[in-house]
């Protein structure tokens, strides 16, 4: 690129010698050609950055995806997406600080920070004025943000993202005929298809499909900017109520759902762990756990996923006819699993797999197609690697770290998961084992993952297993000090703290 700079030159630079001028003319020429060079560069990066699709569900499992670990259920679109792209096997969420877990994962998703420094920061979200929240960061580094669905944090999603759509609480509004069911009798008041029941039909339309919607729509106003974007899409799906429309439903009969392997009536220490009889996602079904309660519940819980599944598949075929899906990564996981039925569970209130382990799946360019990683993960470290996509340096405050290096080939992922509840439970999982503590009890677990990982046989009682659990009670204590974690430990299992 050449502009002249001629008439600057003659008018400024009088009494010059004729070299002097030409000297000077060719200097500023390519001054201004190197501004202008670099300034046309600028505005191509920010142009041609990747978008970044992120989709949240609520309360799935990681054992709810047809084509990596469950026949019995249908997600062809979740399933296209595992070819597409890299799955982490064992992505978890770090647990919660009360009983709506769901709001300690979001927390840790949007500031960055693990479970109690995420705590400490609940109360300052209301303003946040600082940009420091995920997507402020993501639009500081020129992406339009857009949000739909369920939030659930104390920070103002209309305040902290450019566009928010349908913004929704924790859930659906539930009824009384939606708990203590199926009844031991056979009879059941209530009907996941019938929308007379309110919950995810609130307001006419099923919320899996006004969140499609949303996002749809905002896919077309953003080919009318030359702006990349960060879309944050959020079901609701597939938490309690758990509601479908009745073709999906009519998928999965009673009689022929699978029961969890770790079934039980009722788990022995449900008071003592923090998921007693009165919490509200126990109350969901009666005690003690029958197989048909179960069964009942599960259908519900794989339908309104299959519908989910069906709005997902929607949102990535308007991606691809926009011709935005070649510069899109792809994101998907959820705020933490679910027991339904596992261990005489049905919340989320606990530290088995079930409940701390997510499905994740990362699609985009230069991601390996229809792989699986089986390096342990935090679900939350989905923030920075979107950071490290949008080219953004990584705040100080961000504890969670970016996958890249992993999706690119490098070796990595966490030497040993942390998991809390409140204070009724800990846990720590490195290599194959599990230790997980009950304090208020003073027990410890321990399972071996590899040959049993549906967490029913514990070994802490055999001899070999005492080092094992005196090596992870070292871990968990450097973790707890990581993660801003208090309850003391070492008082209530002086055995495992000796050397």
């Amino acid at each position: 690129m050449f502009i002249s700079l001629s008439p600057i030159i003659n008018k400024n630079n009088n009494g010059k010698s004729p070299t002097q001028k030409l000297s000077m003319k060719k200097s500023f020429n390519s001054l201004i050609s190197t501004i202008i060079t670099a300034l046309l560069l600028a505005n191509v990066s920010a142009t041609t950055k990747p978008n970044v699709l992120f989709i949240f569900a609520d309360d799935q499992c990681y054992k709810t995806i047809n084509s990596l670990n469950n026949k019995e259920i249908k997600t062809p679109n979740l399933d296209k997406l595992v070819g597409l792209g890299t799955t982490f096997t064992h992505a978890y969420n770090m647990g919660g600080y009360h009983g709506a877990v769901c709001v300690a994962s979001r927390t840790m998703l949007v500031t960055g920070k693990y479970i109690w420094h995420a705590k400490n920061s609940a109360n300052e979200l209301r303003k946040s004025l600082d940009g420091s929240l995920w997507p402020q960061l993501m639009a500081k580094s020129g992406y339009e943000t857009f949000f739909t669905g369920k939030w659930h944090i104390k920070a103002d999603a209309n305040h902290v993202f450019g566009t928010a759509r349908h913004v929704r609480g924790g859930m659906p509004k539930q009824t009384p005929q939606g708990y203590n069911r199926p009844l031991a009798d056979g009879t059941d008041p209530w009907d996941p298809s019938d929308p007379k029941f309110g919950g995810f039909w609130a307001g006419g339309k099923h919320w899996s499909e006004v969140v499609a919607d949303d996002a749809i729509d905002y896919l077309d106003a953003s080919k009318k900017t030359e702006d990349p974007f960060f879309m944050y899409i959020a079901f609701n799906a597939p938490h309690d109520p758990r509601q479908a429309p009745k073709k999906y439903v009519d998928m999965y009969p009673t009689e022929k759902i699978q029961m969890p392997a770790s079934f039980l009536p009722e788990h022995p220490y449900k008071e003592e762990i923090g998921s007693p009889k009165g919490l509200r996602d126990e109350r969901l079904a009666p005690f003690p756990r029958t197989k048909h309660a179960v069964q009942v519940n599960r259908r519900e819980y794989y339908a309104i996923i299959t519908h989910m599944d069906a709005q997902i598949g929607r949102i990535l075929k308007h991606l691809e006819s926009t011709d935005q899906a070649e510069n899109t990564y792809i994101f998907f996981t959820a705020d933490h699993g679910l027991s339904v039925g596992h261990h005489g569970l049905l919340g989320k209130q606990n530290l088995y797999d079930h409940s701390v382990r997510v499905p994740f799946i990362a699609v985009g360019p230069g991601i390996g197609s229809g792989k699986k990683n089986h390096s342990p993960i935090y679900m939350q470290d989905v923030m920075a690697t979107s950071l490290d996509i949008a080219e953004s340096e990584k705040p100080k405050h961000v504890q969670f770290k970016s996958l890249m290096p992993m999706l690119n080939g490098k070796k990595g992922g966490l030497k040993t998961v942390y998991g809390a509840y409140v204070d009724f439970q800990r846990m720590a999982i490195s290599d194959q084992h599990k230790l997980l503590l009950f304090p208020k009890i003073k027990k410890a677990q321990l399972f071996d993952l590899k040959k049993d990982p549906e967490e029913m046989q514990d070994i802490s009682s055999k001899p070999e297993s005492k080092e094992k659990m005196k090596s992870l009670f070292k871990e968990l204590l450097r973790l707890q000090k990581k993660s801003g974690d208090k309850l003391n430990l070492i008082d209530i299992y002086p055995e495992l703290a000796q050397n």
